[in-house]
This record gives structure tokens, sequence and C-alpha cells, in this order.
């Protein structure tokens, strides 16, 4: 049996080119109409509305040429019937067969029964007998014949009427694979056709596109250069002189700036009513990652070691003081819960009492936060550390150790030596060292356990501000809230 054949006559490849019918229809106005204007600048595009775009028609016409390929599916239904005919030849040829053994068996049951009773009449006695029952054996097995034969007769004719309906559908299934095979021909023909004039038009349409973008590029090569022109005429001197002028003037404004802060700072110091404020000042930038200490402005201020120091942090909508608990040296680092607070320190000597406040409230450290963002999306976050005190004792190793703050818990190791590790609980503590030196910007006191607790010190002030910042946040999301000693009762918490 022949095939369609999808041959498109050599007009074209089938992987570079859409497939159209031949009703499609390209109009003088199908197109896009270019229109030039003075000095070939002024550039015009008119569409018309109404007419589908070359995209739109293509697409179109493939979705046609795709139903007309599954109308010829019919050549399935013809193998079909073709593979019915055979089956049918088959068993007509096999009822052939059993009508000759049917003729041969005939045959052989009449000589049988002929040398039977040929035998019948020479002898006597139980052997006459036994002759008789072979006889009637052989009478029984020719009726069974007979009926058998009658069986494959009638088998014979469905058979015969069942090929000759095959035969008869395989005839128009036949004419019909023709008829479709010659209009599914026509249409490739007209399909190509309408294909070539698609190519045509898309060739056309884009020279004329190259020839406006080349026009286009040229005009913006010739702006370039009369650009480059234009800068070369500067004198390159000037431009060196303006940058350095503009620098100059950056360094003056942030040495202007600086100045400000401090004129500020001594002025809110000079309109405190406390004439005793004087003998003591806070020193140092009102920022996280940095530290205040308080200072003596005279000699007549009592020492330090000798009076009683409590830092407070406080509010600036609600004024409402807060107790730093363990915060009572002269030096103290803010920590993250200080960050817009106002801090306080109140300095007691033989009954007098001094109280010192910072110029504002402690800013935020530059980058901190998006850096702790950064951080929040690891599992496990590690920090180099080293252990100065645990269980308050000094811990006289300085070796390096790692403190892992992830989602559910805080590890410290060294090597494959754990030396704490806890999950998040009420009974977990976190904040800064308050107090200890100029380095207690750079570490953090750390409860893993009631029991158990290390002062660890930090590689940076901003590692040991984002290990806080971390921690609290992972803390949080498993409803605990880490603070410091005695902080829980506080609302800043």
């Amino acid at each position: 049996m022949s095939r369609v054949s999808y041959d498109f006559g050599g007009k074209m490849q089938k992987e570079a080119m859409l497939a159209a019918s031949a009703d499609v229809l390209f109009s003088s106005r199908g197109f896009r109409s270019f229109n030039l204007g003075t000095k070939n600048k002024d550039l015009e595009v008119k569409v018309d509305p109404k007419i589908l775009t070359m995209k739109e028609a293509v697409a179109r016409e493939t979705a046609l040429l795709l139903e007309q390929q599954k109308r010829l599916s019919v050549r399935d239904l013809t193998s079909k019937f073709e593979r019915g005919v055979a089956a049918a030849a088959k068993l007509s040829s096999e009822a052939k067969l059993r009508e000759v053994a049917s003729l041969e068996k005939h045959v052989l049951l009449k000589n049988l029964r002929d040398s039977l009773e040929s035998l019948k009449g020479r002898v006597a006695g139980r052997n006459k007998d036994d002759v008789e029952e072979a006889i009637s054996l052989v009478e029984s097995l020719v009726v069974q014949l007979n009926r058998r034969e009658g069986d494959l007769i009638q088998e014979k004719n469905e058979v015969t009427k069942l090929v000759n309906f095959l035969k008869q559908a395989s005839e128009n299934a036949k004419e019909l694979v023709d008829e479709e095979r010659a209009f599914a021909r026509a249409e490739i023909e007209k399909a190509s056709e309408a294909v070539q004039r698609v190519e045509e038009a898309i060739q056309e349409h884009e020279r004329i596109s190259s020839s406006f973008e080349k026009q286009d590029l040229d005009e913006l090569m010739k702006d370039v250069h009369e650009a480059r022109r234009i800068k070369m005429l500067h004198e390159p001197s000037k431009v060196m002189d303006m940058e350095l002028e503009l620098r100059a003037l950056r360094a003056q404004l942030l040495e202007k700036s600086k100045m400000s802060l401090q004129l500020q700072k001594e002025l809110a110091m000079s309109k405190r009513h406390d004439g005793s404020s004087k003998l003591y000042q806070l020193d140092g930038p009102e920022v996280l990652g940095s530290y205040l200490e308080v200072q003596c402005c005279s000699d007549a201020s009592p020492e330090l070691s000798s009076c009683s120091i409590q830092w407070h942090r406080q509010s600036t909508e609600e004024g409402k003081r807060e107790v730093i608990s363990g915060a009572t040296k002269p030096i103290y680092a803010a920590e993250p819960f200080d960050v817009g607070k106002i801090l306080q320190v109140d300095i007691a000597s033989d009954g007098h009492l001094t109280t010192l406040t910072s110029a504002g409230p402690i800013d935020p450290a530059p980058g901190l936060g998006s850096y702790v963002e950064a951080l929040v999306r690891r599992h496990d976050n590690e920090f180099n550390v080293v252990v100065t005190q645990m269980n308050g004792l000094d811990h006289p190793s300085e070796s390096i150790h790692i403190l892992h703050v992830g989602k559910m818990r805080m590890k410290l190791c060294k090597g494959q030596t754990t030396t704490a590790k806890e999950y998040y609980s009420a009974a977990m503590l976190l904040c800064g060292v308050r107090g200890g030196g100029n380095a207690a910007a750079q570490a953090l006191f750390w409860q893993a356990r009631r029991g158990l607790n290390f002062v660890l010190a930090f590689e940076s002030e901003r590692e040991r501000n984002a290990a806080i910042m971390l921690a609290r946040r992972f803390a949080f999301d498993t409803n605990v809230v880490l603070g410091g000693p005695d902080d829980m009762s506080h609302p800043c918490i």
C-alpha cells in the first residue's frame, strides 16, 4: 500500500520554515509602511490594526495544517482492514486443510469397514463378536465425523462471509485514502506556495529593518565621535583640579561635622544643672561597636576605683531608666539592646551622686543589619572565639574555639571536642560583657545552662554584635528570649 508523502517539492526545508496554507493573503497594507522625513531622521510607522500580523498569520496557518494532518490517519484504518483480510484468508486456508483431512478420514473409515465386513464372514465364535463390535465403533466414528463436517461447513460459510465483508471494507478504505491523499497533496502544494510567499515577505521585512538599523547605528556612531571630539577639547588639567577640589571639600565637610558633633556634646554637658558633673565626663562615640568611658575632669575628682558605678539605659520615648545588671565598671561597651536608647551612669562617692548622660542615643553600626540578614539565611553560622573566662575563672588557654550559632541550638567546640552544646531555653543567657576594659566591645557573656558560663572574645566588634543579634533572632523563633542577667524583667527585652 502506498503512503502519503510529506515532500514539499524541494521548495522549503521543514526545519527552517513554518508552515502555512494557500489561503493566506498578504496585501500591500499588511506590512508596515515606512516614510522617511527630512534628512532621513523622522520615521513614521503606520500599521493597520484590522490585518493580522505576520506572526499571527503563520501561527494560524500552522494550526490549520496540523488539523489536516490529523485527517490523514485514515491510512491507519486501512492497515487495520488489511490485517483483518489477512486473518480471514488464513482462517479460510485452515478450513480448506481441515476439509481435505476430513475427506481422507472418510476414505480410511470406509476401507476399514469393508475390511471388517470381509473379515466377519471368515471368522466365527468370539472373534466374530469382536469384529461386529469393531464395526459398530467404526459406524459411530462415521457419525461423529459427519457431525464435525457439518460444523466445518457452517464455519466455512461464516468465514467466507467475513472475508467478503472485509474485502469490501478494505476496498472502501483504499478509495477513501486515495481521496484524502489527493486532497492532502493539493493542500501541501498550496501550503508550500504560501510558505514561499511568507519567506519572501520575511526576507523583505528583515532587509528593510536591517537598513534602518544600520542607519541608526551610523547616526549613533556619529554622535559618539562628536562627543569624543568635544571631550578632547577640554583641558585634562582643569578636570583634575576640579576633582582635587571636590576631595578637599569633602575632607573639610567631614572635619566640620566632627567639630559640630563635639560642640553639641560639650553644649549638652554645659547645660546640665548639676555643677558636680564637671568632676567627670563621658568619652567615646555613641555608636554600637564602640565603648563609653568615665573620665575624671579635675584633680579634685575622687578616684573611680573608690566610687560605686552603675550604668543605666533610658528609652527616649518613655524616659524610664533600666538598670544594666553587671555594668559596674568605668567602661561600658554598648550592645544591640542599647541601640536607640540613651546611656546614663551613676557615680556615687562619699554620699555624693553624680549622673552622666550620653550626648544622644546609641546609633546602629553601619552595615550590621544587612550582614545579620545574610547570616539568617544559613542553617548554621560559625565564629572564631577565644575563651577568656569559664564559670567566673580565668581560662589559661588562648587557643581558638568555634562558636556555632544555629537555628535550634548553640555549640562551643575545639576541633573534635565539644565544650558546650545547648538548645535555646529560658536558662540560657547571652549579652555583651559589661565591663572589662577597652576589649569589652569584642567580648560577650554566654550562660549555656545554670552552672556553666563563658566569656568569649571575638575577632572584631562586628562579629560579636552579629553573634548576639543572630542568637537572639533564632531563639525568638523558638519562643525563647535571650538577654543578660536580670534583663528578663525589663520591658526592653
